[in-house]
């Protein structure tokens, strides 16, 4: 007799809900916390960036998907570039204000062999992220990814997205590199990826 699952299946459902509303509205705070434990090769700077010396790097995860305009997208398509990936939802608040200098900065540094790609995230519907991309005028893409699964493909203890926003940034040899868990300014998100850029 199944009378008794209904209630119980409706409980779990409202319960993974609330688990993943408290990750969006403690994230999108824009706080600097950086998580981990144990023994991670992370080191968290006052400006709340958490880098990892070169020799001491994991891989990225596979991050694929795909984009806001229907393309397929794959972060080891750009292997030998510095990938700057930003986790971003149109519901934040944060998101907005770092937006425009994500775009001037993407474009500063295309020549420089830099790639920004966007991961939004937990928006129900595409049409949200299009507008929001639209009303900031940003030209680099985004994979969508409204359940958030990408943020899980990191392993616990590395440089993964605890937070949204989040900004990731990837090394010319496909590794983790860098992260904040706050939002950035133009001035912040170049302190953050120059060095990676300099690096041979």
């Amino acid at each position: 007799m199944s009378y008794g699952r209904a209630p119980r299946r409706r409980f779990t459902l409202l319960a993974a809900t609330a688990v993943a509303g408290a990750l969006v509205l403690s994230a999108c705070g824009g706080g600097t916390k950086a998580g981990g434990g144990g023994n991670t090769n992370f080191v968290t700077g006052s400006g709340g960036v958490s880098t990892v010396a070169k020799g001491e790097r994991t891989d990225a995860p596979e991050l694929d998907g795909t984009t806001l305009d229907g393309k397929a997208l794959d972060i080891t398509d750009y292997k030998g570039k510095v990938v700057v990936l930003n986790f971003w939802g149109s519901w934040c608040g944060p998101c907005r204000a770092e937006a425009k200098h994500f775009q001037k900065v993407s474009q500063e540094t295309e020549d420089q062999g830099v790639q920004f790609v966007g991961i939004n995230t937990r928006d129900p519907q595409k049409s949200l992220a299009v507008s929001f991309e639209e009303d900031f005028g940003v030209t680099y893409p985004s994979i969508y990814d409204p359940t958030g699964k990408l943020l899980l493909r990191f392993p616990k203890g590395t440089l993964n997205p605890q937070a949204i926003p989040s900004t990731v940034v990837v090394d010319r040899d496909g590794k983790l590199a860098a992260r904040t868990l706050a939002a950035l300014d133009a001035q912040k998100l170049r302190k953050m990826i120059d060095p990676l850029i300099a690096e041979k």
